[in-house]
C-alpha cells in the first residue's frame, strides 16, 4: 500500500530549508525528546507522555528506613535489578548517625527483596539491609555501574556521596553491596552537594561526568540549582560549571537525576524533583494530620523531564510535569515526590521509573511507573495530519527503523530527500508503504525495498508524512 493519503494531506516545505550544519547520526537511535534531529514541523509537535502509576514498589517499613528515607538509585546490573536508598526513620541534620544506605534487589523490576546482610549492627541486630552506615556519606550516597571500558573488577561499582563540609567522597565496590571509598579525602568540594549528586562514566564524552546541587541568585532571588564537573579518572575533576536552561523562568530543581538513558546514551534523561519551597496544596489542618513534623507541612513538588548531551546546557523543551503529585492528599506533602536516580528496562515494549511516596508520613515508600520504551515524548500529529522534516545528516547500516504508534485511521510515511529537499528517486512519499500499527521496531520499506545501502555516508534528510500518529524514535541499523 503506498501513501497517497499522505500526499494529499501534506504540506511542502522544501522552498524553506536551508543549509546547516550536517549531523553525523552514525547507527545511534535517536529520540524525539528535543530539536536536536527537527527541522521544520508543519501540523507536528513534540508531545510529552506521562508515565502510568502501577502500585507500590517497596515501602520503607523497617525499623531503620522510615518516613525520611530517600535519594533512591536503581541499577539494572545484568538479570539483577538492584536499589539503594538512605533510610532514616526522624528527621535531622543532613549526614546525622540515623542515616544508613539500605539495599533492595529484583529478578524483574516488581517484586523487590530486603536481603538480611549481616554488614552492620542497627538498631541492636544484623539482621538488616544496610550496606554503609558511615555518617554523613549515607545521607546521600549515589551509586552507578561503571561500564568503562577497562574498568577493574574491583570497581564494578562506584558512586559519591558527601556534604558542604565533608565534600564529596568516592567509593568502589564490586559486588554491589561491600563498599569501600577510593582514597582517603574529598575528590571534590566545590558545592553544596545537599542532595542527590549524581555520577557516571559517559561513552559519548570519553570521561566521568558529575551533577550536583549548588544554589544560584537571580534578581535577588535564590534558587536551587544544578551544576557540572568531569573527571578521566573519577578522583581529579575539573572546576564547576553552573548548567543553563535556555529561555526559561528559574526554578527549584531539588534534584536532577542525570544519566545516560540506556538505549541511547549519548542523550542525557534527567528526571528532577521540581520543588515549590512555599506553595502548599493542602490545608493547614489537612497537612498536620498526615505529617508530624511542622518543617515537612509546607511545599510542593512534581517530577520534571530535562534532556542533556554533554557540556553546561540542558535542554526543557517540556516545561509542564512529567509525573503529577497524585490523586490523594498524603501525595501533596512538603519534599514527596522525588523521582529515583535511573530508568530501567522492564521488557522490549517498556520501562519503569521509580518515585518517592508519601514523604515524612509512616506510609512512606517507593511506586513504581511504566512508560512505552523510548516513550518519554514524541512527534505526535494530529487526525488532521502534519509532516516533519530533519535536519541534513549522515548514517551508517542498511535500514531505518521506527518506533511508533497510530490509530487505524492514521499512518505514517517517510521520504528520503537530498540534502536540498528534493525527493531521491525510488524514495519519495508516493514510494513509501504506509505504516500503521503500534511497533517498537519495524523497518521503512519503499515499494517493499528496505536497503539502504546505496545512501550509506551520503547526507540526505527524511520527510514524515504523519497522521494521527506518534513517533517515538529512529534508528539506522545494519539488517539482512
Amino acid at each position: 500500500m503506498n501513501c497517497a493519503y499522505c500526499i494529499a494531506f501534506a504540506v511542502s516545505l522544501q522552498s524553506t530549508l536551508f543549509a546547516g550544519e550536517v549531523l553525523n547520526l552514525g547507527s545511534r537511535r535517536e529520540l524525539f525528546v528535543d530539536h536536536f534531529l527537527i527541522e521544520k514541523l508543519s501540523g507536528v509537535q513534540l508531545k510529552l507522555h506521562e508515565p502510568r502509576r502501577e502500585g507500590v514498589a517497596v515501602r520503607f517499613d523497617r525499623s531503620w528506613e522510615g518516613g525520611f528515607s530517600g535519594y533512591t538509585t536503581v541499577i539494572k546490573d545484568g538479570p539483577l535489578y538492584r536499589m539503594y536508598y538512605r533510610g532514616l526513620p526522624i528527621a535531622g541534620r543532613d549526614g546525622s548517625e540515623n542515616e544508613v544506605v539500605c539495599y533492595a534487589e529484583s529478578k524483574d523490576g516488581i517484586a523487590w527483596t530486603k536481603p538480611n546482610l549481616g554488614l552492620f549492627e542497627i538498631r541492636g541486630t544484623r539482621e538488616n539491609n544496610a550496606v554503609l552506615t558511615n555518617a554523613p556519606y549515607a545521607h546521600n550516597f549515589s551509586p552507578f555501574l561503571d561500564d568503562r571500558p577497562g574498568v577493574p573488577a574491583v570497581e564494578k561499582l562506584k558512586a559519591l556521596a558527601g556534604t558542604s563540609k565533608t565534600g564529596l567522597h568516592a567509593f568502589k565496590s564490586s559486588d554491589g553491596v561491600r563498599w569501600s571509598e577510593l582514597q582517603a579525602g574529598a575528590v571534590f568540594s566545590k558545592g553544596m552537594f545537599d542532595s542527590q549528586n549524581v555520577a557516571f562514566w559517559s561513552a559519548s564524552e570519553q570521561q566521568y561526568v558529575c551533577y550536583f546541587r549548588t544554589f544560584k541568585k537571580i534578581d535577588q532571588e535564590g534558587f536551587r540549582w544544578i551544576s557540572r564537573t568531569t573527571s578521566k579518572d573519577f578522583l581529579r575533576w575539573t572546576e564547576p560549571v553552573e548548567m543553563e536552561f535556555g529561555n526559561t523562568p528559574p526554578e527549584h530543581l531539588y534534584t536532577n537525576g542525570t544519566h545516560p538513558y540506556f538505549r541511547a546514551p549519548h542523550i542525557y534523561i534527567a528526571l528532577a524533583k521540581r520543588f515549590f519551597p512555599s506553595k502548599a496544596a493542602l490545608p493547614a489542618e489537612a497537612a498536620k494530620a498526615l505529617v508530624s513534623n511542622p518543617a515537612y507541612r509546607v511545599a510542593s513538588s512534581d517530577s520534571v523531564f530535562m534532556t542533556t548531551r554533554g557540556g553546561g546546557h540542558y535542554d526543557r523543551t517540556f516545561m509542564e510535569a512529567f509525573i503529577r503529585p497524585g490523586s490523594t492528599a498524603e501525595d501533596w506533602v512538603a519534599r514527596d515526590n522525588t523521582p529515583a536516580l535511573g530508568v530501567v528496562p522492564a521488557n522490549a515494549r517498556e520501562m519503569f521509573i521509580y518515585r518517592m511516596s508519601h514523604y515524612a508520613q509512616p506510609t512512606a515508600h517507593m511506586t513504581r511507573y511504566s512508560l512505552r520504551t523510548d516513550g518519554f515524548a514524541s512527534a505526535n500529529a494530529s487526525y488532521h495530519g502534519g509532516e516533519l522534516i530533519t535536519k541534513p545528516f549522515k548514517f551508517s547500516g542498511n535500514r531505518l527503523e521506527l518506533n511508533y504508534a497510530t490509530s487505524a485511521a492514521g499512518g505514517i510515511c517517510v521520504e528520503i530527500q537530498q540534502e536540498d529537499g528534493v525527493p531521491i528517486p525510488g524514495y519519495a512519499l508516493a514510494d513509501s508503504t504506509e505504516m500503521i500499527g503500534d511497533e517498537i521496531g519495524r523497518v521503512v520499506a519503499w515499494s517493499n525495498e528496505v536497503d539502504l545501502s546505496k545512501l550509506a555516508g551520503k547526507i540526505i534528510r527524511l520527510r514524515f508524512a504523519m497522521k494521527d500518529s506518534d513517533l517515538y524514535s529512529l534508528r539506522f541499523i545494519v539488517g539482512d
